[in-house]
């Protein structure tokens, strides 16, 4: 039971955190935009780089692209909590069942890691050459990816 728990109070907390920085994005919403656009212009990269053709210099798809990282962090966020209000109810149910229950809150952890994984690292980090920004950009994303793929991890073992 106490290793039940234990998936339920990892995953709500890290349902917690993504609903946060979808949240805060939107409340602070130029902070992490300016971020996107720079990216996405590729306009810290030093000039003569052969990778400047990839720059997306147009303002509206970095509002679309910044648009669509905060949807998929509210559905992962939403998802994996709604997962373990799933978990909660099963918590003392059989084993199947309990398993069973985990699909929703696997759904949005998988979501979480594919955002951060391919989103920030892979298109961000290396198509956009996030990097020569400053590295705290792909550290912050790297931790999201851990944190998440960890908790994946466990949850995702099968319950006995």
């Amino acid at each position: 039971m106490l290793i039940r728990y234990s998936k339920m109070l990892l995953a709500a907390a890290l349902g917690v955190l993504i609903l946060l920085v979808a949240i805060n994005n939107v409340t602070d919403y130029n902070t992490n935009f300016e971020i996107v656009s720079h990216v996405m212009s590729m306009d810290q990269v030093p000039s003569g780089s052969p990778l400047e053709w990839r720059a997306v210099a147009n303002p509206t798809l970095h509002r679309a692209l910044y648009a669509f990282i905060i949807a998929v962090e509210f559905a992962a966020g939403l998802l994996i909590l709604i997962g373990v209000w799933r978990l909660l109810l099963a918590r003392k149910a059989e084993a199947a069942r309990f398993n069973a229950a985990k699909d929703i809150a696997i759904v949005g952890l998988t979501l979480a890691v594919g955002l951060y994984l391919f989103g920030f690292m892979a298109v961000g980090g290396e198509w956009f050459q996030m990097w020569r920004i400053g590295p705290d950009l792909e550290q912050a994303a790297f931790r999201f990816i851990g944190c998440a793929a960890l908790v994946l991890l466990f949850l995702g073992q099968r319950d006995d």
